[in-house]
Protein backbone atom coordinates (compact mmCIF):
# COMPACT_ATOMS: atom_id res chain seq x y z
CA UNK A 1 0.00 0.00 0.00
CA UNK A 2 1.69 3.35 -0.89
CA UNK A 3 1.76 6.37 1.18
CA UNK A 4 -0.90 8.22 -1.28
CA UNK A 5 -3.74 5.25 -1.33
CA UNK A 6 -3.08 5.01 2.72
CA UNK A 7 -3.63 8.82 2.91
CA UNK A 8 -6.71 8.65 0.43
CA UNK A 9 -8.70 5.65 2.54
CA UNK A 10 -7.74 7.41 5.91
CA UNK A 11 -9.62 11.08 4.40
CA UNK A 12 -12.33 8.88 2.84
CA UNK A 13 -13.21 7.35 5.71
CA UNK A 14 -12.80 10.32 8.00
CA UNK A 15 -15.27 12.21 5.40
CA UNK A 16 -17.57 9.03 5.51
CA UNK A 17 -17.77 9.19 9.44
CA UNK A 18 -18.59 12.05 9.79
CA UNK A 19 -21.13 12.64 6.91
CA UNK A 20 -23.14 9.74 8.35
CA UNK A 21 -22.48 10.85 12.44
CA UNK A 22 -24.43 13.86 11.01
CA UNK A 23 -27.27 12.13 9.36
CA UNK A 24 -28.12 9.38 12.40
CA UNK A 25 -27.30 6.65 10.26
CA UNK A 26 -27.07 3.01 12.39
CA UNK A 27 -23.48 2.44 10.61
CA UNK A 28 -21.85 4.91 12.20
CA UNK A 29 -23.34 3.90 15.59
CA UNK A 30 -22.05 0.14 15.70
CA UNK A 31 -19.29 -0.64 17.21
CA UNK A 32 -16.79 -1.57 14.13
CA UNK A 33 -17.11 -0.42 10.76
CA UNK A 34 -18.37 -3.77 9.28
CA UNK A 35 -20.66 -4.73 11.87
CA UNK A 36 -18.25 -7.70 13.21
CA UNK A 37 -17.73 -8.18 9.87
CA UNK A 38 -21.42 -8.34 8.56
CA UNK A 39 -22.56 -10.11 11.75
CA UNK A 40 -19.89 -13.21 11.11
CA UNK A 41 -18.86 -12.59 14.75
CA UNK A 42 -22.40 -13.12 16.43
CA UNK A 43 -22.59 -16.30 14.08
CA UNK A 44 -19.26 -17.45 15.97
CA UNK A 45 -19.89 -16.30 19.21
CA UNK A 46 -21.57 -19.85 20.36
CA UNK A 47 -18.44 -21.71 18.95
CA UNK A 48 -16.32 -18.93 21.29
CA UNK A 49 -14.64 -17.76 18.35
CA UNK A 50 -13.78 -14.01 18.12
CA UNK A 51 -12.61 -12.11 15.51
CA UNK A 52 -10.79 -8.99 14.18
CA UNK A 53 -9.34 -6.26 12.53
CA UNK A 54 -7.72 -2.72 12.73
CA UNK A 55 -5.21 -0.28 10.98
CA UNK A 56 -3.57 2.45 12.61
CA UNK A 57 -1.99 5.67 10.42
CA UNK A 58 0.79 8.10 11.93
CA UNK A 59 1.45 11.44 9.79
CA UNK A 60 5.06 12.79 11.47
CA UNK A 61 6.70 16.31 10.45
CA UNK A 62 9.50 17.79 12.43
CA UNK A 63 8.53 21.53 12.68
CA UNK A 64 11.98 22.84 14.45
CA UNK A 65 15.58 21.94 15.19
CA UNK A 66 16.59 18.21 15.20
CA UNK A 67 18.29 17.16 12.33
CA UNK A 68 16.17 18.54 9.57
CA UNK A 69 13.11 20.08 9.01
CA UNK A 70 12.74 19.55 5.39
CA UNK A 71 13.59 15.96 5.04
CA UNK A 72 10.26 14.47 3.88
CA UNK A 73 11.92 10.46 4.49
CA UNK A 74 9.66 8.37 7.17
CA UNK A 75 6.59 10.96 7.61
CA UNK A 76 4.32 8.40 7.33
CA UNK A 77 3.49 5.14 8.62
CA UNK A 78 0.55 2.50 8.82
CA UNK A 79 0.00 -1.10 10.59
CA UNK A 80 -2.93 -3.02 10.29
CA UNK A 81 -3.62 -5.89 12.93
CA UNK A 82 -5.96 -9.10 12.76
CA UNK A 83 -6.64 -10.71 15.65
CA UNK A 84 -8.36 -14.17 16.54
CA UNK A 85 -9.71 -14.94 20.26
CA UNK A 86 -11.00 -18.30 21.10
CA UNK A 87 -12.72 -19.16 24.30
CA UNK A 88 -11.83 -23.24 24.18
CA UNK A 89 -14.49 -23.80 27.31
CA UNK A 90 -17.21 -22.94 24.73
CA UNK A 91 -15.36 -24.80 21.58
CA UNK A 92 -13.54 -27.60 23.88
CA UNK A 93 -14.79 -28.00 26.68
CA UNK A 94 -11.44 -26.49 28.46
CA UNK A 95 -12.32 -24.79 31.51
CA UNK A 96 -11.08 -21.12 31.54
CA UNK A 97 -8.88 -22.00 28.51
CA UNK A 98 -7.98 -19.38 25.83
CA UNK A 99 -6.29 -19.07 22.85
CA UNK A 100 -5.26 -15.94 20.84
CA UNK A 101 -3.54 -14.97 17.31
CA UNK A 102 -2.47 -11.90 16.80
CA UNK A 103 -0.80 -11.05 13.22
CA UNK A 104 0.53 -7.64 11.87
CA UNK A 105 1.32 -5.90 8.86
CA UNK A 106 2.48 -2.87 7.80
CA UNK A 107 4.12 0.22 5.35
CA UNK A 108 6.39 1.53 4.09
CA UNK A 109 9.67 0.11 3.82
CA UNK A 110 11.52 2.39 5.76
CA UNK A 111 12.02 4.12 9.00
CA UNK A 112 10.55 6.62 10.99
CA UNK A 113 11.45 10.36 10.86
CA UNK A 114 13.94 9.80 13.51
CA UNK A 115 17.04 9.03 11.52
CA UNK A 116 16.33 11.65 9.09
CA UNK A 117 14.49 14.61 10.93
CA UNK A 118 15.20 13.84 14.62
CA UNK A 119 17.73 11.52 15.61
CA UNK A 120 16.32 10.36 19.16
CA UNK A 121 17.82 7.65 20.89
CA UNK A 122 14.43 5.90 21.84
CA UNK A 123 12.16 6.66 18.63
CA UNK A 124 9.41 9.36 18.33
CA UNK A 125 7.11 6.87 17.15
CA UNK A 126 6.79 3.43 18.27
CA UNK A 127 3.92 2.13 15.84
CA UNK A 128 6.45 1.25 12.32
CA UNK A 129 6.70 -1.94 11.33
CA UNK A 130 8.09 -1.71 8.19
CA UNK A 131 6.55 -2.96 4.51
CA UNK A 132 5.32 -6.69 5.90
CA UNK A 133 1.97 -8.18 4.49
CA UNK A 134 1.46 -10.37 7.82
CA UNK A 135 3.53 -11.59 10.41
CA UNK A 136 2.00 -13.88 13.41
CA UNK A 137 3.11 -11.71 16.13
CA UNK A 138 1.83 -13.75 18.79
CA UNK A 139 -0.01 -17.15 19.35
CA UNK A 140 -0.30 -18.32 22.39
CA UNK A 141 -2.55 -20.55 24.98
CA UNK A 142 -3.19 -19.05 28.13
CA UNK A 143 -5.46 -21.09 31.36
CA UNK A 144 -5.20 -22.70 34.32
CA UNK A 145 -2.29 -24.90 35.75
CA UNK A 146 -2.95 -27.29 38.46
CA UNK A 147 -4.93 -24.60 40.72
CA UNK A 148 -7.73 -21.32 40.52
CA UNK A 149 -5.19 -19.46 41.45
CA UNK A 150 -2.58 -20.42 39.18
CA UNK A 151 -2.58 -19.05 35.33
CA UNK A 152 -0.35 -20.34 32.68
CA UNK A 153 0.50 -18.63 29.71
CA UNK A 154 2.63 -20.09 26.24
CA UNK A 155 3.46 -19.81 23.14
CA UNK A 156 4.70 -17.07 20.87
CA UNK A 157 3.99 -13.95 23.37
CA UNK A 158 4.65 -10.20 23.51
CA UNK A 159 6.15 -9.49 27.05
CA UNK A 160 6.00 -5.88 26.81
CA UNK A 161 1.70 -6.14 27.12
CA UNK A 162 2.57 -8.90 30.30
CA UNK A 163 5.65 -7.33 32.36
CA UNK A 164 5.60 -3.15 33.23
CA UNK A 165 2.24 -3.09 32.44
CA UNK A 166 0.30 0.43 32.40
CA UNK A 167 -3.35 1.39 31.86
CA UNK A 168 -2.42 4.66 30.23
CA UNK A 169 1.20 4.65 28.41
CA UNK A 170 1.12 1.22 26.65
CA UNK A 171 -0.57 0.88 23.75
CA UNK A 172 1.17 3.37 20.56
CA UNK A 173 -1.97 2.72 18.96
CA UNK A 174 -3.97 4.47 20.67
CA UNK A 175 -2.55 6.23 23.68
CA UNK A 176 1.49 7.95 23.59
CA UNK A 177 3.83 7.14 20.91
CA UNK A 178 6.73 7.73 21.74
CA UNK A 179 8.66 4.41 22.18
CA UNK A 180 9.90 6.02 26.09
CA UNK A 181 6.41 6.37 26.83
CA UNK A 182 5.38 2.62 25.47
CA UNK A 183 7.95 1.36 27.34
CA UNK A 184 10.58 1.92 29.79
CA UNK A 185 13.96 1.59 27.49
CA UNK A 186 15.80 0.33 30.44
CA UNK A 187 14.15 -3.09 30.45
CA UNK A 188 15.72 -4.86 27.17
CA UNK A 189 12.19 -6.86 26.06
CA UNK A 190 12.94 -9.51 23.94
CA UNK A 191 11.07 -9.07 20.32
CA UNK A 192 7.39 -11.52 20.23
CA UNK A 193 9.12 -14.82 20.38
CA UNK A 194 8.13 -18.32 22.21
CA UNK A 195 7.97 -17.92 25.76
CA UNK A 196 5.97 -18.82 28.87
CA UNK A 197 4.23 -16.82 31.74
CA UNK A 198 3.23 -18.58 34.86
CA UNK A 199 0.82 -15.54 37.09
CA UNK A 200 0.00 -16.57 40.45
CA UNK A 201 -3.21 -14.84 42.23
CA UNK A 202 -2.17 -15.11 45.71
CA UNK A 203 -4.95 -12.60 46.65
CA UNK A 204 -8.11 -10.69 45.20
CA UNK A 205 -5.48 -7.90 45.13
CA UNK A 206 -2.05 -9.39 44.93
CA UNK A 207 -0.07 -10.76 42.02
CA UNK A 208 2.69 -12.37 41.50
CA UNK A 209 4.15 -13.07 37.52
CA UNK A 210 7.25 -14.85 36.40
CA UNK A 211 8.39 -15.44 32.54
CA UNK A 212 10.67 -16.82 30.21
CA UNK A 213 11.17 -16.18 26.93
CA UNK A 214 13.90 -16.35 23.60
CA UNK A 215 16.28 -13.63 24.55
CA UNK A 216 17.26 -13.91 20.42
CA UNK A 217 13.63 -13.88 18.86
CA UNK A 218 12.84 -12.72 15.68
CA UNK A 219 9.08 -11.08 15.31
CA UNK A 220 9.00 -12.48 12.23
CA UNK A 221 9.76 -15.92 12.57
CA UNK A 222 7.80 -18.70 14.60
CA UNK A 223 11.02 -18.70 16.88
CA UNK A 224 11.57 -22.64 16.77
CA UNK A 225 14.93 -22.10 15.41
CA UNK A 226 16.86 -19.29 17.57
CA UNK A 227 15.08 -21.21 20.53
CA UNK A 228 16.15 -24.48 20.04
CA UNK A 229 18.90 -24.27 17.64
CA UNK A 230 20.96 -21.47 18.29
CA UNK A 231 22.74 -20.04 21.34
CA UNK A 232 20.82 -20.66 24.75
CA UNK A 233 19.79 -17.30 25.80
CA UNK A 234 16.41 -16.41 27.79
CA UNK A 235 15.30 -13.48 28.68
CA UNK A 236 13.84 -13.70 32.85
CA UNK A 237 11.22 -11.48 34.43
CA UNK A 238 9.77 -11.64 38.09
CA UNK A 239 7.18 -8.99 38.69
CA UNK A 240 4.56 -8.29 41.53
CA UNK A 241 1.83 -6.32 41.95
CA UNK A 242 -0.88 -4.99 43.94
CA UNK A 243 -4.06 -3.16 43.70
CA UNK A 244 -4.86 -0.51 46.48
CA UNK A 245 -7.98 1.84 46.42
CA UNK A 246 -7.87 2.58 42.34
CA UNK A 247 -4.18 2.26 41.78
CA UNK A 248 -2.03 -0.40 40.70
CA UNK A 249 1.65 -0.96 42.31
CA UNK A 250 4.23 -2.80 40.71
CA UNK A 251 7.78 -3.76 41.13
CA UNK A 252 9.70 -5.94 38.98
CA UNK A 253 13.50 -7.91 38.11
CA UNK A 254 14.64 -8.67 34.83
CA UNK A 255 17.55 -10.72 33.73
CA UNK A 256 18.95 -10.68 29.87
CA UNK A 257 22.00 -13.00 28.92
CA UNK A 258 22.81 -11.59 25.59
CA UNK A 259 26.39 -10.22 25.65
CA UNK A 260 26.85 -6.71 25.83
CA UNK A 261 29.44 -4.10 24.87
CA UNK A 262 32.75 -4.48 23.79
CA UNK A 263 34.22 -7.03 26.27
CA UNK A 264 30.85 -9.05 26.05
CA UNK A 265 29.54 -8.60 29.15
CA UNK A 266 26.42 -11.30 30.04
CA UNK A 267 23.64 -11.70 32.62
CA UNK A 268 22.61 -8.10 32.77
CA UNK A 269 20.02 -7.36 35.85
CA UNK A 270 17.85 -4.69 36.17
CA UNK A 271 14.68 -3.54 38.12
CA UNK A 272 11.35 -1.69 38.14
CA UNK A 273 8.69 -0.21 39.23
CA UNK A 274 5.62 1.16 38.53
CA UNK A 275 1.77 2.38 39.08
CA UNK A 276 -1.07 3.34 38.15
CA UNK A 277 -4.08 5.41 39.35
CA UNK A 278 -7.46 6.71 38.58
CA UNK A 279 -7.30 10.20 40.08
CA UNK A 280 -10.83 10.81 39.62
CA UNK A 281 -13.81 9.49 38.24
CA UNK A 282 -16.78 11.94 36.62
CA UNK A 283 -19.27 8.55 37.60
CA UNK A 284 -19.97 5.69 40.37
CA UNK A 285 -20.35 3.44 37.43
CA UNK A 286 -17.77 0.58 37.70
CA UNK A 287 -18.20 0.08 34.36
CA UNK A 288 -17.52 3.71 33.07
CA UNK A 289 -14.12 4.47 32.33
CA UNK A 290 -14.62 8.71 32.36
CA UNK A 291 -12.15 10.65 34.47
CA UNK A 292 -8.37 11.37 35.46
CA UNK A 293 -5.98 8.86 35.59
CA UNK A 294 -2.21 9.06 36.25
CA UNK A 295 0.93 7.03 35.70
CA UNK A 296 4.93 6.78 36.80
CA UNK A 297 7.49 4.42 35.83
CA UNK A 298 11.06 4.22 37.14
CA UNK A 299 14.01 1.62 35.30
CA UNK A 300 17.26 1.24 36.35
CA UNK A 301 19.78 -0.89 34.66
CA UNK A 302 23.83 -1.31 35.09
CA UNK A 303 25.81 1.52 34.16
CA UNK A 304 28.65 -1.08 33.30
CA UNK A 305 26.67 -2.34 30.46
CA UNK A 306 23.52 -0.48 29.67
CA UNK A 307 23.72 3.45 27.90
CA UNK A 308 20.53 4.33 29.59
CA UNK A 309 21.02 3.78 33.33
CA UNK A 310 18.11 5.77 34.67
CA UNK A 311 14.82 6.07 33.55
CA UNK A 312 11.63 7.49 34.46
CA UNK A 313 8.27 8.99 33.10
CA UNK A 314 5.39 10.32 34.11
CA UNK A 315 1.48 11.45 32.94
CA UNK A 316 -2.18 11.56 33.00
CA UNK A 317 -4.68 10.81 31.06
CA UNK A 318 -8.84 12.26 30.89
CA UNK A 319 -11.16 10.88 29.14
CA UNK A 320 -14.51 12.89 28.58
CA UNK A 321 -12.82 16.49 29.24
CA UNK A 322 -15.06 18.35 27.48
CA UNK A 323 -19.11 18.35 27.82
CA UNK A 324 -20.81 15.79 24.91
CA UNK A 325 -17.22 13.70 24.44
CA UNK A 326 -17.87 11.62 27.21
CA UNK A 327 -15.54 8.88 24.84
CA UNK A 328 -12.70 11.59 23.55
CA UNK A 329 -9.47 11.42 25.50
CA UNK A 330 -6.69 13.77 26.39
CA UNK A 331 -2.90 12.31 27.62
CA UNK A 332 0.33 14.65 28.47
CA UNK A 333 3.51 13.24 29.74
CA UNK A 334 7.04 13.43 30.13
CA UNK A 335 9.83 11.23 30.07
CA UNK A 336 13.51 11.44 30.69
CA UNK A 337 16.40 8.87 30.69
CA UNK A 338 20.19 9.07 32.27
CA UNK A 339 22.98 8.10 29.91
CA UNK A 340 25.84 6.28 31.34
CA UNK A 341 29.53 7.96 32.14
CA UNK A 342 31.06 5.76 30.45
CA UNK A 343 28.83 6.03 27.44
CA UNK A 344 29.57 9.66 27.22
CA UNK A 345 31.48 9.30 23.31
CA UNK A 346 28.36 8.09 21.74
CA UNK A 347 25.75 10.16 23.91
CA UNK A 348 27.73 13.78 24.76
CA UNK A 349 24.43 14.58 26.71
CA UNK A 350 23.95 13.39 29.95
CA UNK A 351 20.27 12.77 29.05
CA UNK A 352 17.29 13.30 26.43
CA UNK A 353 13.66 13.38 27.27
CA UNK A 354 10.36 14.30 25.89
CA UNK A 355 7.15 15.78 26.63
CA UNK A 356 4.06 14.48 24.49
CA UNK A 357 0.41 15.48 24.76
CA UNK A 358 -2.29 14.14 21.87
CA UNK A 359 -5.83 14.20 21.76
CA UNK A 360 -8.10 10.94 20.39
CA UNK A 361 -11.87 12.60 18.80
CA UNK A 362 -13.50 9.56 18.82
CA UNK A 363 -15.60 10.71 15.37
CA UNK A 364 -17.47 7.15 15.51
CA UNK A 365 -17.01 4.22 17.81
CA UNK A 366 -15.30 2.66 15.14
CA UNK A 367 -13.06 5.53 13.85
CA UNK A 368 -10.54 7.92 16.12
CA UNK A 369 -8.59 10.73 14.86
CA UNK A 370 -6.25 13.39 16.72
CA UNK A 371 -3.18 15.06 16.84
CA UNK A 372 -0.39 14.74 18.43
CA UNK A 373 2.58 17.05 19.39
CA UNK A 374 6.30 15.90 21.18
CA UNK A 375 9.22 18.16 22.40
CA UNK A 376 12.17 16.13 22.45
CA UNK A 377 15.20 17.65 24.40
CA UNK A 378 18.48 16.83 23.87
CA UNK A 379 17.74 14.24 20.82
CA UNK A 380 21.09 11.68 20.88
CA UNK A 381 21.00 9.24 18.13
CA UNK A 382 24.17 7.49 19.84
CA UNK A 383 26.46 8.01 16.92
CA UNK A 384 28.90 10.69 19.01
CA UNK A 385 26.50 13.62 18.27
CA UNK A 386 23.04 15.44 20.07
CA UNK A 387 21.13 17.53 17.95
CA UNK A 388 19.09 20.63 18.81
CA UNK A 389 15.62 19.98 20.42
CA UNK A 390 12.92 19.03 18.22
CA UNK A 391 9.64 19.75 17.94
CA UNK A 392 7.36 17.36 16.13
CA UNK A 393 3.48 17.46 15.15
CA UNK A 394 1.85 14.37 13.81
CA UNK A 395 -1.59 13.23 13.24
CA UNK A 396 -3.20 9.77 13.93
CA UNK A 397 -6.23 7.94 12.87
CA UNK A 398 -7.56 4.37 13.34
CA UNK A 399 -10.13 2.44 12.17
CA UNK A 400 -11.74 -0.72 13.36
CA UNK A 401 -13.53 -3.39 11.16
Amino acid sequence: MSKMQAAFIIMFLLGFAVICRAQGESTCQQETLTGGFWSLNDQLADSGIELGFGITSIYQINTHSGLSTNERRGRHHGRYEATMDIDLEKLLGIEDGSFSIVGWGGWPNEEGIDGHSVGSTWGINALPYGNRSMDIVECAYEGPFFSDNLTIAIGKLDFTGIFDASAYADDECGQFINAALVDDPTIPFPQQGLGAVLSWDITDSWYLTGGIADAQADVRETGFRTTFHDEDYFFYALETGKTIGNGTYRVGLWNDPLPKGSDNKRDDVGVYTSCDWMLGKENPDPEDSQGLGGFFRYGYAPSKKNDITNFFSAGFQYQGLFDGRDDDVFGLAYARGVFANRAASDYPADYESVLEAYYNAQITPWFVFGPNIQYVANPTSGQGCTSKDAVVFGVRAQVTF
